[in-house]
């Protein structure tokens, strides 16, 4: 068998796209909040916008590592954004989901300037990033997890959610026992605090009303296992909830390095999107 590729991150931003880096969207304890964007120079018409959210176990990744996927997204028309959020060992649960939150909120805030319609945003990440991006597509009603980063008054509430690999429940045992769960929980154990737990987990939060969702995952992940995607999938659907779920065989966490699947998870974000917020118009490089 021959080595597998990995992906690249672009080294120079192509022509069609703009970028503009450390971009200030709140304030999180005392500090300020930044995101990178993205945004397709050939634009005439408000197009949807994507806000991607790293992984890292809540506590390590930056905002680069989703370079590959906005720089892609942007050269199909989309305005994408990056976030860098607080990690837990400067500010445990919610202050990410906070962060992310307030994210939103800014896009939407900023539409005009940034030509975002404001009616179709979409959040995405993986691993860790992905749980938080469910938090932010289920907990919409949830007022005490909005934050302060700033924005107020502005909507958080998205309209689809991909979720690459994330742990969409945090009581169960594999998950609640794992160190980097229980740091991005303020060292409390699920027997400390199996409500914080269960606060701190997407599945709890859903609701019939909540964004059609993506999901992509391997099933041999040993991180995040995929039984966790699996009962989403199942709630999703009882639901009611529209949700789309690429079990793939064979792979496991981070599986999207591998250029091979990278291929396949934008296959599968490319036709989501189609379906739930496609661009007004086609942009050519």
């Amino acid at each position: 068998m021959g080595k597998i590729k990995t992906i690249e991150s672009p080294k120079e931003m192509p022509p069609d796209v703009q970028f503009l880096k450390d971009v200030e969207y709140g304030e999180g304890g005392g500090r300020p909040l930044k995101l990178d964007l993205y945004t397709p120079i050939k634009q005439s018409k408000p197009a949807p916008g994507l806000i991607f959210i790293h992984g890292g176990a809540w506590k390590g990744g930056n905002k680069d590592m989703y370079r590959p996927y906005a720089v892609r997204y942007a050269q199909r028309g989309y305005v994408v954004a990056s976030i860098s959020y607080r990690l837990s060992k400067e500010a445990p649960f919610p202050a990410a989901v906070e962060d992310a939150k307030c994210a939103v909120r800014w896009m939407r805030a900023n539409a005009d300037k940034h030509k975002v319609d404001p009616n179709h945003i979409c959040v995405l990440g993986g691993s860790a990033g992905g749980h938080i991006a469910m938090m932010v597509g289920y907990s919409s009603d949830q007022k005490e997890l909005e934050g302060s980063g700033g924005c107020p008054g502005v909507s958080s509430r998205v309209q689809a959610v991909v979720d690459i690999y994330g742990p969409c429940d945090l009581t169960l045992p594999g998950i609640r026992d794992a160190d980097s769960v229980r740091q991005f929980l303020a060292g409390k154990t699920y027997d400390e605090a199996p409500d914080l737990y269960k606060k701190a987990s997407p599945m709890f939060h859903l609701t019939k009303d909540d964004p059609p969702t993506l999901i992509l995952h391997g099933t041999l992940d040993s991180l995040v296992p995929i039984g966790q995607s699996d009962a989403l999938a199942e709630r999703l659907k009882q639901a009611g909830v529209p949700c789309t779920y690429d079990r793939l065989e064979g792979w496991p966490h981070v599986m999207d390095l591998a250029e091979i699947v990278f291929k396949r998870c934008v296959f599968f974000i490319d036709r989501f999107l189609a379906e739930n917020m496609p661009v007004p118009e086609p942009v050519t490089p």
